[in-house]
């Protein structure tokens, strides 16, 4: 693809750099380029992919007053605030840093929030504005109840990427890179189909393969799993399944299994995943999205992509194994695919020294690129 090779130098020069400059111990990105990459396809029957406009949403935004600044690290030299706007009626969280230089938008992923980007906001924000949000029914966004929508209708890629098309028009107020972990780099794909001109760029860290999607399940396996996620969402059993799941030594223990270094596993990080899912309604919108089976895949949604993308992958992952995820560098948009050493499913946070240079040097190619083709035009 043109512009793949040059951005692929820049990121390699970047590599070379921080092998040069820290101890030998320290872990280096791995650059894989195209032509590197094994013949691994991720089981999926083929199908073409319409991608869903929202429909029938009126939306009516303001945002509130400042709130208190969050807890950002105390190495941060801008300061991170938090303040709540209002979408289509609910209340949406997200925090922000920073005054001038292009504009991120960072998504979190699955039964996460914002907080979870609390290792990049304040060191992005040196040259970046930086916006961080809780998507609708996560963190301390609203949670609204589920029963309340037809099955499968509201807690989905299209609403999420809705929410986050009109956040950057409504509070961003111009196009933005969207950095994502898991199923926010699914966020992130489909709000960057549904309107292109908005996304200017993704960095997809651990996406979500959706193994669980019924496309990729066995004929014979969908009705039981059908079955049982009806069980889970109709019966106390859910209920109880999740009262296990929300208590500090079970959130201790997920986290344990998804981060590589289990020092990076600390009580703060174990109460800021908790908490928000403590809040009212939280119970019913886990329940919803386990039970969520269809919808897009990224091998469908690639495809369709406008802006150049960036795929990092921490190869310690547990859950979304880096074998099936190298068949993502292959598609014509993506730049290039980023092995991230000894990292776990959220390098954000267990990697931040690894994730950020890698947002900077992506950012900056495409933030000049822009902007040289801008000043052509004029």
């Amino acid at each position: 693809m043109a512009g793949a090779t040059s951005n692929s130098h820049s990121i390699a020069s970047l590599a070379v750099y921080l092998s040069d400059t820290r101890p030998s111990k320290t872990r280096v990105p791995i650059i894989l380029h195209k032509g590197s990459f094994p013949s691994v396809k991720i089981t999926a029957r083929s199908s073409r992919f319409t991608a869903c406009l929202p429909a029938g949403y009126i939306n009516s935004t303001q945002e509130t007053d400042l709130q208190l600044p969050s807890s950002s690290g105390s190495n941060s030299e801008f300061q991170v605030f938090t303040r709540f706007w209002n979408w289509q009626g609910y209340r949406i969280r997200y925090q922000y840093a920073g005054s001038s230089g292009p504009s991120l938008v960072l998504i979190h992923g699955f039964g996460a929030n914002s907080d979870h980007w609390r290792n990049n906001l304040p060191f992005l924000a040196k040259s970046h504005k930086v916006y961080s949000i809780d998507l609708v029914g996560y963190g301390y966004s609203d949670k609204p109840n589920p029963r309340d929508f037809v099955p499968n209708s509201f807690y989905t890629f299209e609403t999420w990427s809705s929410q986050l098309n009109d956040f950057c028009n409504d509070v961003v107020k111009e196009g933005a890179f969207f950095i994502c972990n898991s199923i926010g780099g699914v966020v992130g794909l489909q709000a960057a189909v549904n309107e292109p001109r908005i996304s200017r760029g993704l960095v997809l860290l651990n996406i979500s393969l959706r193994m669980l999607h019924i496309k990729k399940q066995p004929w014979y396996a969908r009705l039981f799993v059908k079955s049982f996620q009806n069980l889970l969402r109709t019966t106390n059993l859910g209920k109880l399944f999740f009262k296990a799941v929300a208590t500090p030594n079970s959130v201790r223990s997920v986290l344990c299994q998804c981060y590589y270094d289990k020092s990076k596993v600390t009580e703060e990080l174990v109460q800021k995943i908790l908490q928000p899912g403590l809040e009212p309604g939280a119970s019913d919108v886990f329940l919803e999205f386990i039970c969520y089976s269809d919808g897009p895949l990224p091998e469908e949604l690639l495809p369709l992509v406008k802006c150049p993308v960036l795929v990092g992958w921490g190869d310690k992952d547990p859950w979304e194994p880096i074998e099936l995820g190298k068949a993502y560098g292959a598609f014509e948009a993506v730049e290039d695919f980023v092995i991230l050493p000894n990292v776990g499913h959220c390098p954000q946070d267990e990697a931040p020294d690894l994730v950020n240079p890698l947002v900077e040097a992506f950012v900056a190619r495409h933030a000049r690129e822009s902007a040289n083709l801008l000043s052509r035009t004029t």
